[in-house]
């Protein structure tokens, strides 16, 4: 199959039981042709399962996985660059053969695997170790390998399983990199991670599942706007309850600082003037939730 440009990845309706446990029930997203999409939920809560899918390693109960305006089949998962979350390489291979290997798998002539190989070996910092086996490398390496071995072909497609685990700063700053080179060549990127401060700084939209289902979907501002404006309040001599029952406040955290959950309803300056009346004010700021925040409540929520 010859590269697709600028073509989305989607799943729709995504089903699958296992005996009596629905894995995923009725899963539906986008990613859209150059765009990063974060995966996230809670261990066994579906990432796996859904990318597995699209992967065709698993089987629907029913719904679809498409790329641009067709099925994903055999031809289309050629071109798809997988990372899974457990290591996939061959242990007693050496890096630099296993590569131009699995290149090769994906139709590279003998001397374009090998001039692949190269550049994501250099690129990804483990040239120097192309003539080790896999097993003789540190995790972090490891990892690096399997970057390699999702990119080597150049994919039309990105699904990574926790790319970042296991990875030191400089190389998730590598892989960072990458990630938003490949989507601004029209690539769409999936990935989970648990490492939420990496998903709100690198991606577009993000998906939250839980138990199996879609929780929450969209952009990353658009899904931390929906956990509400806050107001960070430090009135050393205010005592609890000093902001319930103020009009557009919703609750109150009283722990040293206020933290002020309030609604559209609100009017700051009538906050400020409630705190000051209890004394002076230190700290008067407002903020919407992060990323790991608006995780916290959606997964509290199910």
């Amino acid at each position: 199959m010859p590269p697709v440009p600028s073509a989305g990845l989607a799943v729709s309706g995504l089903t699958k039981t296992f005996g009596t446990v629905r894995a995923l029930d009725d899963v539906t997203f986008e990613v859209g042709a150059g765009e990063i999409f974060g995966f996230v939920g809670s261990n066994g809560a579906g990432k796996s399962t859904t990318m597995r899918i699209i992967l065709g390693v698993l089987a629907a109960d029913s719904g679809t996985a498409t790329f641009g305006d067709r099925p994903i089949d055999a031809d289309v998962r050629r071109r798809i660059g997988y990372m899974p979350e457990e290591r996939g390489l061959y242990p007693k291979m050496k890096v630099g053969d296993q590569l131009v290997y699995l290149a090769r798998l994906h139709g590279l002539s003998a001397a374009d695997a090998a001039e692949r190989t190269e550049y994501w070996t250099r690129r990804l910092g483990i040239d120097g170790r192309v003539r080790d086996d896999v097993a003789d490398l540190s995790l972090g390496n490891q990892q690096r390998v399997q970057l390699a071995a999702a990119l080597v072909f150049d994919p039309d497609v990105l699904v990574l399983d926790e790319p970042f685990s296991g990875l030191d700063p400089v190389a998730v700053d590598v892989m960072s990199e990458v990630l938003a080179e490949k989507a601004a060549a029209g690539v769409p990127v999936i990935f989970s991670s648990h490492q939420l401060d990496l998903v709100q700084r690198l991606c577009d939209r993000v998906g939250i599942i839980g138990k199996g289902r879609m929780r929450a979907s969209g952009a990353v501002d658009e899904l931390r706007a929906r956990g509400g404006v806050r107001l960070r309040v430090d009135a050393p001599a205010a005592p609890p309850g000093w902001a319930d029952g103020l009009p557009g406040v919703v609750r109150a955290e009283y722990d040293g600082a206020t933290t002020v959950y309030v609604d559209g309803s609100h009017d700051d300056q009538q906050v400020l003037a409630a705190a000051l009346a209890t004394g002076p004010v230190h700290t008067f700021a407002s903020a919407t939730p992060d990323l790991t925040e608006m995780f916290r409540e959606v997964v509290t929520a199910e």
